[in-house]
């Protein structure tokens, strides 16, 4: 008799955000459909793969019954090779062998990062896709012309054009473009200061055009050099790196998704309050 193994599911199907939230909530149901849905795989599969009767598995499904135990959480995890990142949504510690031939499998110390870009360039259809159903966004940038501020910048065209939009939070952290800061941060790229702060002054100018469409547009400058570059969309964050000779968007671009007990979102998002906290409104 042929033994079935587990179930393996696309990389990025862990990363949606239906199984996501079923994880947190210890939906095993809702988890179930999912894999049916994004691995094609039947009640009976399944069942075979986390070690219950299909019958079990249906009770679930169809929601006549729920999941509990732990060493039961265990075993689907187990049987549904879930990533480190989707185990900590669900409660449980990292997985006992390493996944084969995800994208992170040189960061499973850090399952919050599910993914690495080579650049911004490579993450831009997806950061497009997650601020087009983002309830709140949040962005750190220099003079972020390319990033929000032009008509064709990379998230521009995510935003609520009128007042029947869904009502999107969004705040925007510029540099300073009178602070020391500016001045060091266009020496560091080869750029006049009167350029660079240009540059931020437009943005804004630009960002201010938003305050009548649906979306709340917030604008700060801030005057601490810039060290990181942040684009958060409700609990998923794309964060590259300034230094002198580079620009933010020629980084390696990093996929940051919130967990229960990693620290790098957390410590993200609360580095982006601070700065808010000490920065001037200007929109």
């Amino acid at each position: 008799m042929t033994t079935l193994g587990p179930i393996e599911l696309p990389d990025w199907a862990w990363e949606r955000a239906e199984v996501r939230q079923a994880l947190r909530a210890r939906d095993m149901g809702s988890v179930f459909r999912c894999v049916q849905q994004y691995a094609g795989a039947s009640q009976g599969r399944i069942a075979a793969a986390v070690g219950m009767a299909q019958g079990r598995v249906n009770e679930i499904v169809n929601g006549r019954r729920e999941v509990s135990r732990l060493d039961v959480y265990e075993r689907i995890a187990d049987g549904l090779r879930m990533p480190d990142d989707a185990r900590h949504l669900l409660g449980l510690a990292a997985s006992r062998e390493k996944r084969f031939g995800g994208p992170a499998f040189d960061l499973a110390a850090f399952p919050e990062v599910v993914r690495v870009y080579a650049a911004q360039s490579s993450a831009a259809e997806e950061i497009q896709q997650q601020a087009r159903e983002a309830h709140e966004l949040d962005v750190l940038a220099v003079r972020g012309l390319g990033l929000i501020g032009l008509n064709d910048s990379l998230l521009r065209a995510c935003l609520p054009r009128d007042q029947g939009g869904k009502g999107l939070r969004v705040r925007v952290l510029l540099l300073d473009p009178d602070s020391d800061a500016l001045a060091q941060r266009a020496a560091e790229i080869g750029e006049s200061a009167e350029s660079l702060a240009g540059g931020v002054r437009l943005a804004e100018a630009r960002l201010r055009e938003l305050l009548a469409d649906s979306c709340d547009i917030q604008v700060y400058r801030y005057r601490m050099l810039p060290t990181w570059r942040l684009i958060r969309t409700d609990s998923t964050m794309f964060v590259s790196a300034f230094d002198a000779g580079w620009e933010g968007h020629e980084s390696a671009t990093y996929k940051v998704m919130e967990t229960p007990h990693g620290p790098l979102f957390r410590g993200f998002r609360r580095m982006f309050e601070a700065i808010v906290d000490g920065a001037e409104r200007t929109v």
